[in-house]
């Protein structure tokens, strides 16, 4: 916990996290745990009970980064510290009777002794950028707490940087969170938008795995290397504000759900069409896109088998020929 507050470990996150920390751009994951299970791992601790260890990532300064563990030490941090979000102090309720009640300060002078001098276990790796993809997988397959993480999740902690920190702040875009709808704990608002720009930028260099393809954009333009984030910023911007005013909420829906492959092919085939010139033609949109849903081939690029390189050139040149003819 003292190294925790220090920053020699870092919990990449949003919200409680310090923002000078190198990694709270973005986040691993939300904090998912329930007031049961932080109870009750506290417990764990004061009973003596073994609990996994951790895997941490050293990164360049020294400072060592949680690949895998943010639930167990956040809810160390909380409550140790005695603030639980609106509740406080973090006091325990679902644990046997000897600790209901009791906050880590009220903790009799055994009960902290027992917690403060109990050892977790850490697995270090030292992470340079060669090793990105094999850190990659690594994070991605850690699954102790029992929710998988998701692909955009494991890019913010390992690859942040100020790409990360702009599509956190694209996120936040009025246009865009009006089309997207309430923002994804799980970041997958964030992937979307990665993709736009991955594909935006270098479409014709796609190759799959998507996944891949967006990590390799991701480390090779870690700090905008090779950017222009002025111009990225207002492309997309002016994309979504088209979009918002033309489709709305059924800009990344061709049904009721966002699908990920028509939402790459709408945003890439918009901003081409408003690299020429701004749209005026508000209903032409709505007819092009509708035309989009019409059409066999790129029905089939946005249904199955997404992340082939054919299906993937072929929506994109679809909806870019189809929005090229709007006013």
């Amino acid at each position: 916990v003292r190294r925790l507050d220090s920053g020699d470990i870092v919990i990449a996150r949003s919200g409680l996290a310090n923002a000078s920390l190198r990694g709270s751009a973005g986040f691993q994951r939300a904090f998912i745990w329930k007031k049961e299970q932080m109870d009750q791992f506290i417990e764990s601790l004061l009973l003596g009970f073994p609990i996994p260890g951790i895997f941490l990532v050293q990164q360049e300064d020294h400072s060592y980064l949680v690949l895998d563990g943010q639930q167990r030490l956040m809810t160390l941090e909380l409550f140790y510290s005695g603030d639980l979000a609106s509740i406080n102090p973090f006091v325990l309720e679902n644990v046997a009777d000897e600790f209901k009640g009791l906050s880590y300060r009220t903790l009799s002078e055994v009960q902290r002794r027992a917690l403060d001098t109990t050892f977790i276990h850490a697995t270090i790796i030292r992470f340079n950028s060669s090793q990105g993809e094999s850190v990659y997988t690594l994070f991605e397959r850690l699954n102790t707490g029992g929710t998988a993480l998701e692909p955009q999740e494991v890019r913010v902690a390992l690859y942040s940087g100020r790409l990360v920190d702009l599509l956190r702040d694209l996120n936040e875009l009025p246009d865009w969170r009006n089309i997207y709808g309430p923002p994804s704990l799980r970041l997958k608002d964030q992937e979307i938008i990665l993709r736009f720009l991955a594909f935006y930028e270098g479409s014709s260099y796609y190759r799959r795995p998507l996944k891949v393809f967006l990590n390799e954009f991701l480390a090779s333009h870690r700090d905008l290397q090779g950017l222009d984030a002025g111009r990225l910023w207002r492309m997309f911007q002016e994309t979504c504000a088209t979009a918002n005013k033309a489709l709305g909420g059924s800009t990344l829906r061709p049904g009721a759900q966002i699908n990920s492959a028509f939402a790459d092919a709408i945003l890439v085939g918009l901003a081409r069409r408003l690299e020429v010139a701004p749209i005026t033609d508000f209903a032409a949109v709505v007819a092009a896109r509708e035309s989009l849903l019409k059409n066999r081939q790129f029905l089939n690029a946005i249904g199955s088998a997404t992340s082939s390189e054919e299906r993937v050139h072929k929506r994109l040149q679809i909806a870019s020929e189809v929005f090229r003819t709007v006013p």
